[in-house]
């Protein structure tokens, strides 16, 4: 499955589980770091102020790993 910015966080941490640190040391915390998180990559990116540009990698390190 690829990631794009649309995935849910439910699914990214299911499908890449290093998902959970990667998304953390960006600032954005999810499920397993205590404050659960619901909606799309994208929609969480954006609660804490990234722009197009920064997403776009997420997608791109995170379609890596």
């Amino acid at each position: 499955m690829k990631i794009t910015k649309e995935i849910t966080i439910e699914d990214l941490v299911h499908l890449k589980v290093d998902a959970v640190r990667y998304l953390a040391d960006k600032g954005i915390k999810c499920i397993a770091c205590g404050e659960p998180i619901w909606g799309t990559l994208e929609e969480a990116a954006r609660e804490k102020g990234f722009k197009d540009e920064d997403i776009a990698g997420f997608v791109s390190d995170l379609n890596a790993m």
